[in-house]
């Protein structure tokens, strides 16, 4: 593994952006039908916000620095499907505004990735 990847997800845990931290809050502690999430994990040459790993499940936050960066991530989206990982995506305004449909859409997409396995 990359020892400067490494040393950078663990300063993101470190130091997680507002809205990280707030998705975060929805996450932990299995808070989400008992949903096992990790944060600022190195996946590969990548690090994932929050992954899901029994669930192969990828749950991004996506603020202000994400919209120069589409095709970007649209490149690293296609490298986790390729590894066999759900991404999902949500923007600042949505963790924000409308956790509920955060919630429905992650808990919506783990049942469907388990029912893959």
């Amino acid at each position: 593994m990359d020892d400067w990847l490494t040393a950078r997800a663990k300063e993101m845990r470190r130091a997680p952006a507002l809205y990280e931290r707030r998705l975060w809050r929805l996450l932990r502690d299995r808070r989400l039908e008992t949903l096992k999430f990790r944060r600022q994990v190195v996946i590969g040459r990548y690090i994932a916000d929050f992954v899901c790993l029994r669930h192969r499940l990828i749950v991004e936050a996506d603020g202000p620095s994400h919209e120069d960066r589409a095709s970007h991530d649209a490149e690293r989206d296609a490298w986790f499907t390729d590894e066999n990982f759900l991404v999902l995506r949500f923007s600042n305004g949505q963790i924000e505004n409308r956790p509920w449909e955060v919630i429905d859409a992650i808990t919506t997409a783990s049942k469907r990735m388990l029912a893959t396995d």
